[in-house]
């Protein structure tokens, strides 16, 4: 007897699982099309380029410059939030002086915050942050030294970088310029969260 009255519950409660199946509100939002039932998902927008058909040599560049612009975009961004924001503070000051001395004590707390990391960057990692503070802020790294500490400064900041082989006029023109188009493929990447 308990044997049939456990077959029977158990019956019972297994014929019960559809009904409350069904009562579940589905998570899944859906289209009936033709008959089916088609689900309807959202996608991530995602950007294509055409393949690099290109030798190992530039492929080993290519991978070169994905590194570098992986390790300097952090701080071109960084820049270019640093600069919007000493820009508002110094539209508030209304002296001179008053400014200097607010781009000098900047200046000091950049340099011991960032200085040492800077300082490691190669080269080459070097030249693409230039190209990424350009990218970043609309102005070259010149313009920027001369609209902030003056055409003295920014003249013999140029001097000096140019005595190690760089030009703080550098520009960023992805449209003509075939390493800015490379490296305007990794910065979107790197923001769309593919990279």
């Amino acid at each position: 007897m308990i044997r049939v009255i456990a077959i029977i519950t158990g019956f019972m409660l297994l014929s019960g699982l559809p009904l409350i199946a069904q009562d579940v509100p589905d998570t899944v939002p859906a289209r009936i099309i033709n008959g089916d039932t088609v689900a309807l998902i959202d996608l991530k927008a995602f950007m294509t380029f055409p393949s690099l058909q290109t030798p190992n040599r530039q492929v080993f560049r290519y991978d070169r410059l994905l590194i570098n612009v992986k390790k300097v975009y952090p701080y071109a961004k960084l820049a270019g939030i640093k600069l919007a924001e000493y820009q508002r503070v110094l539209d508030t000051i209304p002296t001179e002086k008053g400014r200097k001395a607010f781009m000098k004590k900047a200046e000091k707390q950049l340099e011991a915050e960032f200085g040492p990391q800077i300082r490691d960057l190669t080269f080459s990692q070097g030249k693409v942050l230039i190209k990424l503070i350009y990218r970043q802020t609309g102005s070259s790294s010149f313009e920027i030294v001369k609209e902030l500490r003056g055409r003295f400064n920014a003249f013999l900041w140029q001097t000096m970088a140019g005595l190690f082989g760089y030009d703080l006029k550098t520009g960023y023109d992805p449209g003509h310029d075939a390493q800015d188009q490379a490296i305007e493929r990794i910065v979107l990447a790197i923001e769309d969260g593919t990279l």
